[in-house]
């Protein structure tokens, strides 16, 4: 299938209130105990040692001053290099146990955001392109990841080194306590009132980001068609359009943070100035020695770094705030087809019964598609489904394998509606092949399995022979191990159908999966629907006529109504019945 419907990981009843979406993202990014302790140990080294590098100053210069020996001088200047290169042999285990904490918080971020989002309905991945989902799950993710990483070692551990100055500088002199307390507040407030600024310019940027990533995935996946239709001019004026949308926002978070960092500078240089002209009326009046207005003006200046760090990264805490927020939009989106509250499992084995009881769908609360479609089939029976383009068939297709749920009526497969199935059991016993097979880059196991434990060996090798593959797998180098490249599109629809045998369906939805390959191939294709439909029910969505020679019953759509239904034996016999009409117009025999 097009799309993947899986399980989804979590799911919220209604009423019952939701967790906030920011505290759920963040909650994946908590360390283990040991993994904590660890970092905590590292931060308190990298935070304490370069405070007390500023005492041992003080002691020399006024060591030096009263003629302290060399002795003496040189102990205290080997004491300063020592925790100088201590200090930064701590930072640099801090940023390695950071990063390895962040690195495995995102990974599991990672893991639980692509689980939901291919657990989201059809409605959802129509409305957002493969590139933009790309980019929310893993973009946004890598955004978050660095962000951890620089809040550890610049936030937490300039919060606590800003801590520590100001206990050391209200004990030397609580005038300059006070005063660098002022400073420091005021400085913390107006980066508090500018993050309020810069976050909503960098969400507007990653947005903008996400959707121009999207537009050139999709247009470089459709490169073919776009240059054989002639269509590349309009493609190019489109870039501009969205390339300008993100340039426009990208230029303006730009600006608020350059703006920023400008205004900072200004703010710290005049900070220092205040700070030297107290130190130096404190020398003046005799309050302060030499070693000591030395010490103050190095604390002011390693005031200034926690600050200088903060508003470098200022960029990519936006990015990651802005992340935050919509992992956690994503993260709350919740499927619109509901939970069953006590899901009942569809029958394990045989083919399944299908009926559609009045049923009437529409997308999106838009004009309606189907209505009134009333159809069944027992366990065993073949229905095909004709019409022109757009008249209800795949709408159909997509209600029989509740990827929607209808409005109007219900949906009953093996006596079951599928409003009260156990999802798993639908997954299980329903599949569909298309002519749109999607293939991964992966071995050709996986491919068949879908990466779940489905078979042995021997099994896949049985099923790859039956639908005509067996010589193809003999000439892989490396057999099932054999990682898949270009393969045709008839053996591609062929693996398609050897998922579909592996799989063992009781209801089988076939979209005319022989429209598109060569007679050769064809007849392959042919015996594999023969072969899967063998004691299965089947739904087939025709575009050539002739490939319903094979079914029980037709069901003829037009305008999202079921127009002519019947047996296909009584329908060809009668003159006057649309099938026989369009099967004579078509040049098919009966």
């Amino acid at each position: 299938m097009r799309t993947l419907n899986l399980g989804i990981l979590a799911h919220v009843n209604a009423g019952k209130p939701r967790a906030n979406p920011g505290i759920a993202v963040l909650r994946h990014l908590r360390p283990g105990r040991r993994q904590a302790v660890a970092l905590a140990v590292s931060v308190t080294a990298m935070t304490a040692l370069p405070l007390a590098a500023p005492q041992l100053t003080r002691r020399f210069v006024d060591g030096a001053i009263g003629g302290a020996g060399t002795r003496h001088l040189t102990l205290v200047a080997l004491g300063f290099l020592t925790v100088a290169v201590a200090g930064q042999a701590a930072r640099l285990v801090t940023a390695w146990l950071a990063s390895r904490l962040a690195w495995d918080g995102t990974d599991r971020l990672r893991e639980r955001l692509a689980e939901h989002a291919l657990g989201l309905d059809l409605a959802f991945h129509v409305r957002h392109t493969p590139g933009e989902m790309i980019e929310r799950v893993d973009g946004d993710v890598v955004a978050v990841a660095d962000f951890v990483v620089a809040f550890l070692l610049d936030v937490v551990a300039g919060v606590l080194l800003l801590a520590g100055m100001l206990v050391v500088v209200f004990t030397v002199d609580p005038l300059m306590g006070a005063a660098l307390l002022a400073y420091c507040a005021l400085a913390g407030f107006g980066m508090a009132r500018a993050q309020r600024l810069a976050v909503p310019s960098a969400a507007r940027s990653r947005a903008a980001d996400a959707e121009l990533v999207g537009h050139l995935e999709e247009r470089l996946a459709g490169a073919e068609d776009i240059r054989a239709n002639g269509a590349g001019e309009h493609v190019v004026r489109r870039f501009h359009q969205v390339a300008a949308t993100w340039y426009q926002a990208d230029v303006k978070g730009s600006q608020v943070g350059s703006g920023l960092i400008a205004g900072t500078a200004v703010a710290f240089a005049a900070g220092t100035a205040v700070v030297l002209a107290l130190a130096a009326w404190g020398r003046q009046s005799g309050t302060l020695t030499v070693g000591t207005a030395v010490l103050l003006f190095q604390y002011t200046l390693m005031v200034r770094t926690p600050f200088e760090r903060l508003i470098d990264r200022l960029r990519g805490y936006q990015a990651a705030l802005a992340g935050v927020a919509r992992i956690g939009a994503l993260l709350a989106e919740r499927r619109t087809l509901p939970e069953p509250a006590r899901p009942r499992p569809l029958p394990a084995s045989g083919p399944l019964a299908l009926e559609l009881d009045g049923v009437s769908f529409a997308y999106d609360a838009g004009e309606g598609v189907l209505s009134d479609v009333s159809l069944a089939l027992a366990p065993g029976e073949t229905l095909g489904l004709v019409g022109r383009t757009g008249s209800g068939k795949t709408t159909i297709a997509r209600l029989v394998l509740r990827l929607h749920d209808p409005g109007e009526g219900a949906v009953r497969v093996g006596g079951l509606d599928l409003r009260e199935a156990d999802p798993a059991s639908v997954r299980r016993r329903m599949c569909a092949v298309t002519q749109d097979v999607r293939l991964f880059a992966a071995s050709v196991r996986d491919n068949l399995t879908l990466f779940r434990p489905l078979a042995d060996d021997d099994r896949l090798r049985a099923v790859l022979d039956e639908v005509g593959l067996g010589g193809w797998l003999a000439g892989l180098p490396r057999g099932l191990d054999t990682d898949l490249g270009g393969v045709s599109a008839g053996e591609a629809q062929l693996l398609a159908f050897a998922r579909a045998l592996l799989a063992d369906p009781g209801l089988v939805v076939l979209d005319e999966a022989s429209s598109r390959i060569d007679p050769a191939t064809e007849r392959l294709v042919e015996r594999s629907v023969d072969r899967l439909l063998a004691g299965r029910t089947g739904v087939i969505i025709a575009h050539r006529l002739s490939s319903l020679a094979r079914v029980d019953k037709v069901a003829v759509i037009a305008g999202g109504r079921v127009v002519e239904y019947g047996r296909r034996e009584d329908l060809v016999a009668d003159p006057g019945s649309r099938f026989a009409r369009m099967l004579d117009l078509a040049g098919v025999r009966r």
